[in-house]
């Protein structure tokens, strides 16, 4: 069954738009169409919550809340699913929401303007969790700027809550279930004007779309892609919308190997990694906040191919792999010759990423570093990532990678070669420094120096060696 338009519940009822257009973001559907404007924009790119919403799926009966920001999510991406805003947080006999209440008792809001997006986001914590520690609260509010309160009112209304009573969603959950039940899986197909939209459900049907539509842009968490739209004021004429595929939302956890579906979002990849991998896992809560790890995909980062994306050199330090996929091909490469030059990749027109495999070094031991102006939400001046082995204080096996240092994310090979059957000693790890000026001929610009990405990737190979030495981790932010 093919549908040109989506569906969701909102205020208690399915909502449909026909033919929407497939550039829109929900915030702009949230203000200009809904009317609803306690949500708001601030910087259009993810960056400062003021715009977080939440979106309740669907999964075995039960409701999965998550908190995004639509300022950079499509409308579109609402099909079959449940959108929340501020407004719908205060019950219809005007009482508010414990998470409303608890912002005004503690005094959580001056200016006001970022508050909605505050309270969106705790509210999402208050779904998902059912006691509020600083760790868990300060990470649901990671993606949440404000410039008045100095966030401790914020985290002192956080504190005051206890889940211990069903809220207004609970006791309605019922008949939300029953209404998005109602809402079909079909497929989508938009034609607006001059723009094109799919939403597939199958591989198969994605396959026959590609074969009549080359020129398509692969959409799936859209956390780098909507920008085109938002911040460069272009339109993107021809979509193909992933997550509607089941098939690609998945995790594999094998003997020897991990592997990732091309639509699994952070968030669900992130507890898994971290049994293998704590490093990766402690990346990725530094990759962007709670919304934007709702909805990012590794499949979108390595396709986006970023110099600077967070969880390449973690990748290609690990040996990872990816599957691509054609109408009519399949080929699985290794991550290391993906890259060809900055973003740009060997990705070609009707490819898309379908999986990820990344290996279990069982006996390895592996170390990541991400190095930015802010702990929280910002973009990395250097990232690090180092794969070794250690057999009688002799370095057997390593696998070096930087991003911020070269057009792409890189291996640092000569530093490789240099470590490889070495001993493990503060000598040659001081060699292996120089050699990293052989790898890497950095850039300057408005992140970071040339000399000072130099000199900081030479200082987290020396970081590494401390902690494996010292058996411990030497970190300020952990």
């Amino acid at each position: 069954m093919i549908s040109n338009s989506i569906r969701f519940v909102f205020e208690d009822k399915i909502k449909e738009i026909k033919n929407p257009d497939p550039n829109e973001t929900i915030l702009n559907l949230i203000r200009l169409r809904l009317k609803k404007t306690g949500t708001k924009e601030g910087c259009a790119e993810g960056g400062c919550g003021a715009c977080t919403v939440v979106v309740g799926e669907l999964k075995k009966n039960n409701i999965i809340y998550k908190a995004i920001n639509s300022c950079i999510a499509f409308t579109t991406s609402l099909e079959g699913k449940h959108l929340l805003v501020v407004e719908d947080l205060i019950q219809k006999n005007g009482s508010l929401h414990p998470v409303q209440s608890a912002m005004i008792n503690f005094h959580g809001s001056q200016c006001g303007f970022c508050t909605p997006g505050f309270i969106m986001s705790l509210f999402s914590m208050y779904k998902n969790k059912t006691s509020y520690d600083k760790k868990t609260i300060e990470e649901s509010i990671s993606g949440n700027l404000c410039r008045c309160t100095g966030y401790r009112p914020i985290i002192d209304a956080a504190k005051s809550l206890k889940n211990n009573k069903p809220d207004q969603f609970k006791k309605n959950e019922k008949k939300t279930i029953s209404l998005l039940k109602k809402i079909r899986a079909k497929n989508i197909t938009i034609n607006d004007k001059f723009k094109k939209y799919f939403a597939p459900r199958t591989i198969n049907e994605l396959k026959k779309i590609i074969k009549k539509n080359q020129n398509a842009e692969f959409l799936s968490g859209g956390t780098d892609m909507s920008l085109i739209v938002t911040k460069q004021k272009k339109d993107i004429k021809n979509i193909v919308y992933l997550n509607s595929i089941d098939e690609l939302n998945y995790i594999k956890e094998k003997d020897k190997y991990i592997e990732v579906g091309a639509t699994t979002p952070l968030s669900k990849f992130e507890s898994i990694i971290k049994k293998y991998y704590p490093d990766f896992n402690r990346i990725l809560k530094r990759y962007g906040s709670v919304q934007i790890r709702n909805v990012a995909t590794l499949a979108g980062n390595i396709a986006t191919a970023s110099p600077i994306g967070d969880s390449l050199p973690l990748l290609l330090s690990l040996d990872a792999s990816i599957s691509i996929e054609s109408f009519n091909k399949k080929m699985t490469i290794p991550l290391k010759d993906f890259f060809i030059g900055y973003r740009k990749t060997k990705l070609k027109k009707g490819q898309f990423i379908s999986s990820i495999k990344i290996p279990i070094f069982k006996k390895n031991i592996f170390k990541a570093y991400k190095i930015s102006k802010r702990i929280d939400d910002d973009i990395s001046s250097v990232c690090a990532s180092f794969n070794l082995a250690i057999v009688n204080k002799k370095i057997k096996d390593i696998k070096i990678a930087y991003g911020g240092m070269a057009a792409t994310p890189k291996r640092a090979v000569y530093c490789e070669k240099m470590l490889l059957n070495s001993d493990f000693s503060e000598d040659i790890i001081l060699k292996a420094q120089k050699s990293l000026e052989r790898d890497f001929q950095p850039i300057d610009d408005m992140r970071a120096s040339k000399d000072y990405r130099v000199e900081i990737a030479k200082n987290l190979l020396t970081k590494c060696f401390a902690e494996i030495k010292k058996n411990k981790l030497i970190r300020l932010n952990y």
